[in-house]
């Protein structure tokens, strides 16, 4: 009895020992962020806590159809749904890692019979018990908190990671689709483009049939019909290559993909405030997903310390027997408690170098974090130059575009009235067919430069 309540002493003693851990404390690295992104206009100055990055991605994205498509993707996208998975396996994982550090229970139920013979007289022997075992390891040293905090460390990189395949998967959809309306706008021009130079071939053919055109005039005229009608298999190609990419994203095989305004009526984005840039630390998916590692590898150098200190275990067994025999029935109860540690002495340097490793794999998971912060501004600030100048050419390939169209009328004035030939009209055709459709391929960039720059902020996981 004595015994026993020296064990029921001792385990307090133990438990509060157990409150000490080895290895380092995870604090967040100082990292020295600019205080501006570079190449933000005064309005977009991440001065103030505004951002569009702030903004869940429907209000960003207006097209109905748009907004459709990304939704449909988000239940359906296969990456979306693998991602899901690797956060169920990585909670239980957590789950798994957190029960080491609780007392392990099991039960050893046996039933034994059978004959034996007593002072020439044949006893019937049947003996019923159930024991219990009971082992605990404790955690003196931290090792398996720290194992667990790991693993709790994995499960939030994990969940960062489906962040970034949302971000990813939402931008990517909203990219194709403006490209899959840009080169709607390019057949659409192609045709029309084809439309008015069969006319133009039909006039000029008639006024060589009355002598007022040469046939070189004809042949000059069908060029740009020639043009624009080779432009138009090549525009069908690249357009079922994008249905087909948006389908595949959505979770659909591949098939027509439906379309909302034409890209000359899509709605302007809203404004683009860049917001302040230390949040660019808590937005971004795969800068908190580093920083997750980091964590990870810092808990993993007191797994690695730990080693070095005593494993102690409680193990006791405790039950109850049932001897039932022809002559007697004799119940009896029964418990044990043994105290176990286990001390490493000599293994070749292999805990020295399993710490050695992990304190590298830290430092690595701390220069992969800076590493990552750093693109992360690259990233932003590439996306605000394009938004910007995508923004400028688009106003100029407008004016261009302008005065082209009335380079055109005015040079079929003149071939009209007989003071040019027909290669004036001809290089007015050509420059403008080329124009338009370059004009529509910068308002397909400059919707993705939003996109983009929208990703790059850490905008669009909201789901």
């Amino acid at each position: 009895m004595r015994s026993r309540f020296q064990f029921y002493f001792l385990l307090p003693a133990l438990l509060l020992l157990s409150s000490c851990m080895v290895g380092p404390n995870y604090q967040r690295p100082k990292v020295t962020l600019p205080q501006t992104f570079r190449n933000a206009t005064p309005e977009e100055q991440g001065q103030s806590a505004a951002s569009i990055a702030d903004l869940p991605w429907w209000q960003v994205f207006q097209d109905p159809v748009l907004q459709q498509l990304i939704r449909t993707g988000l239940e359906r996208n296969y990456d979306v749904r693998l991602a899901a998975e690797s956060i169920v396996a990585a909670r239980e994982q957590v789950r798994a890692t957190r029960a080491n550090q609780l007392p392990q229970v099991s039960a050893d139920p046996s039933y034994t019979g059978g004959k034996n013979p007593q002072n020439g007289t044949t006893v019937n022997t049947n003996t019923l018990s159930f024991l219990a075992d009971v082992n605990y390891e404790l955690d003196l040293f931290g090792g398996l908190r720290r194992a667990t905090e790991a693993s709790r460390a994995s499960l939030l990189a994990t969940e960062q990671a489906r962040r970034s395949v949302l971000l990813t998967l939402v931008s990517e959809i909203a990219t194709d689709y403006y490209d899959l309306l840009s080169l709607d706008l390019q057949l659409r021009i192609s045709r029309d483009t084809v439309a008015a130079q069969r006319k133009s071939v039909k006039l000029t053919s008639s006024r060589v049939q009355y002598g007022v055109a040469t046939k070189v005039d004809m042949l000059q005229a069908a060029q740009v019909l020639d043009s624009a009608n080779a432009q138009i298999p090549d525009l069908e190609r690249q357009i079922a290559r994008e249905e087909d990419a948006i389908s595949i994203l959505i979770g659909n095989y591949p098939q027509a993909v439906p379309r909302g305004a034409v890209l000359r009526d899509q709605l302007p984005p809203p404004a683009m405030p860049t917001g302040i840039t230390s949040a660019l630390l808590e937005r971004r998916p795969d800068i908190k997903k580093a920083e997750n590692n980091l964590m990870y590898y810092n808990a993993e150098i007191g797994v690695a310390r730990a080693q070095f200190f005593p494993q102690i275990s409680l193990t006791g067994s405790f039950g109850r027997s049932q001897v039932f025999t022809s002559l007697m029935n004799n119940p009896a109860s029964i418990w044990t408690y043994t105290a176990s540690a286990t001390q490493p002495i000599f293994e070749g340097g292999k805990l020295r170098a399993n710490l050695r490793i992990a304190e590298s794999q830290q430092r690595s998971a701390l220069l992969t974090y800076m590493q990552t912060v750093q693109k992360a501004f690259g990233d932003v600030s590439d996306a605000i130059v394009d938004y910007e100048k995508y923004r400028d050419q688009q106003a100029q390939e407008e004016q261009y575009v302008a005065d082209l169209t009335e380079s055109l009328r005015l040079a079929n004035m003149r071939y009209n009235g007989g003071t040019t030939n027909y290669l004036e009209v001809l290089d007015a055709q050509r420059n403008l067919f080329a124009q338009q459709l370059s004009l529509a391929q910068i308002r397909a960039l400059q919707f993705q430069s939003v996109v983009q720059l929208y990703r790059a902020l850490g905008g669009g996981w909201q789901q």
